[in-house]
């Protein structure tokens, strides 16, 4: 009988232990989870900006029956607004969709870090060789394109940490939309930069979701 009291005695013991090492370790959590949001709320993170600054058509094909050929060169001016939080552009890719539809190839932007209050500057090359378009797509495009002004849409996708202090949080996603008129013909008002080629001053403010 004592034997049977004395198993009985470590269990709860054991239980006890383990109670108390459980709450322990849910507390610590609790206040490491609390003081990470009050550092969050106190800085305030406010995503970057992007600018669209300007647009270079090197080649814009659409002749041939449902396919596009394009090359651009687009410049992007990318702002970290913080006092004291670092942005890590981990992933970027710009592409050029028309009426929502996907019209080049991904183009990478290397990976790089912007310090707070920091600006930088990209000029990627974004193009597409006979890229096929949707029928539908193709009929407005073929139309805008005669009538001398294309609405495209620079967009770039990808991965950003924010950094404060020594914290570096998760990834997220972040998504840039910027829209750019395209003029040809007698109502271009690009300006000629090289054979075949016209560049255009856009300072258009992207919107930025993250």
């Amino acid at each position: 009988m004592s034997n049977k009291k004395e198993c009985d005695h470590h269990k709860g013991k054991k239980k006890r232990i383990f109670r108390q090492v459980f709450w322990c370790i849910a507390v610590f959590l609790f206040i490491v989870l609390v003081t990470i949001l009050l550092i969050w709320a106190i800085l305030r993170p406010t995503k970057p900006t992007f600018t669209l600054q300007d647009v270079t058509v090197y080649a814009f094909n659409a002749t041939v029956a449902n396919f596009l050929t394009s090359n651009f060169q687009v410049t992007l001016i990318s702002r970290n607004p913080n006092d004291n939080i670092g942005v890590y552009y981990d992933r970027l890719e710009t592409y050029v969709t028309y009426r929502s539809q996907q019209v080049t190839y991904r183009t990478a932007i290397p990976p790089t870090y912007q310090g707070h209050k920091d600006v930088n500057v990209w000029s990627p090359f974004v193009y597409g060789t006979n890229v096929p378009v949707a029928p539908f797509n193709f009929v407005g495009l073929s139309e805008d394109q005669a009538n001398g002004n294309v609405l495209i849409t620079i967009k770039a996708d990808g991965r950003v940490r924010w950094k404060v202090g020594t914290f570096i949080s998760g990834r997220y996603h972040i998504y840039i939309r910027c829209p750019a008129f395209i003029s040809f013909g007698s109502r271009s008002n690009g300006i000629v930069v090289g054979e075949n080629a016209m560049k255009f001053q856009i300072i258009q403010r992207c919107s930025v979701s993250v």
